[in-house]
Formats: structure tokens, sequence, C-alpha cells
């Protein structure tokens, strides 16, 4: 267990940031890289139901970037497009959002409906809170609805008490 030196939170091993407030947990200097091998990885899965209501392997040579969920541990790409919307299916509910965070306890983590937007713009990835009822924070700080903040590789983005961290290819 790693202890967080920022709120004391009792962090798995090998954790580079915070899961309760997003600190990072290692100095710069105590990161080693590794080479791996792409065996050591599973096939990754689109999340996005087809035509027949099955799920399709991901290529994810076309994904600019990936949504890891830090409770679950599960990934989630982002394909070409260049914007998305997040947030919770609800029944009745005539506006979807792109990414759906249901499967995920998106609604007992206080997730909204239509939460926030990621999108790509040049060589920046944007994130804006749609003015959710439970907010949005990257690495600890809130956001304010409706205003364009730049996320960088590794960030933490909490969507009410949903916590995903941030991962993108160079762009």
């Amino acid at each position: 267990m790693i202890i967080c030196s920022n709120c004391k939170h009792s962090n798995m091993a090998g954790a580079m940031f915070c899961s309760e407030c997003g600190a990072q947990l290692m100095g710069k200097d105590a990161l080693t890289t590794q080479n791996i091998t792409t065996e050591q990885f599973e096939q990754v899965i689109d999340h996005t139901p087809k035509g027949d209501g099955m799920y399709q392997p991901f290529d994810d040579g076309d994904a600019w970037g990936s949504l890891h969920l830090l409770d679950t541990g599960q990934v989630l790409p982002l394909s070409t497009r260049n914007e998305f919307t997040m947030g919770r299916i609800s029944e009745g509910q005539p506006i979807m959002p792109d990414i759906d965070l249901s499967p995920y306890q998106a609604y007992a983590a206080g997730v909204s409906r239509l939460h926030a937007v990621i999108k790509r713009n040049g060589g920046r990835i944007i994130f804006i809170d749609l003015g959710s009822a439970n907010g949005t924070y990257i690495n600890g700080k809130r956001l304010v609805p409706n205003v364009e903040q730049t996320l960088n590789h590794g960030d933490i983005v909490a969507l009410g008490k949903l916590k995903i961290q941030i991962l993108f290819k160079n762009i």
C-alpha cells in the first residue's frame, strides 16, 4: 500500500496518483520505465453496442485516448471522433450521452445524465462540465460549469464520485 502524503488515503501498490484526491504519489525521480510486450495486455473491447447488441473488438490503433475507470480498472477507448458527451442513460431521456457510464455505477456515484464533454481540439484535450448536479473535478479542483479546461495525460477526472484517469497518445 502507498499512503498519499496529501490526504493520507491508502492506495494500491504501484499507483502513480492518489485514487482519493488525485495527487501524484511518487516523485518524478522515483518513476522508472520498463519494457513491456503486447502479449501482456488483454484485447480491449469497444463498449459501444453494435446493431445486434454485441460488443465488437476495439482496434486501439484508431484511438487517440482512453478513459481508465479507477474503481474497476476498466478502460474505455476514445475512437477517432473528436468529441464525446459523458453521462448516464435514464429511462425516458430523449438525449443520450455518447459515453454511457451507467454500467459503472454512475447513478450511485452522482453522475448526471449529461455530465461533461471531452474533446480533442488540435493538439489539446479539453474537458467541460455541462452544469452537472454533483460537479466535475480535475485532480481535486472543481471545474466551473461550461468553461473549457485543458487536460494533461494522466489527469484524474471525477464526475461526481466516479474517478477516471485520462490517458491519451501524443497528439
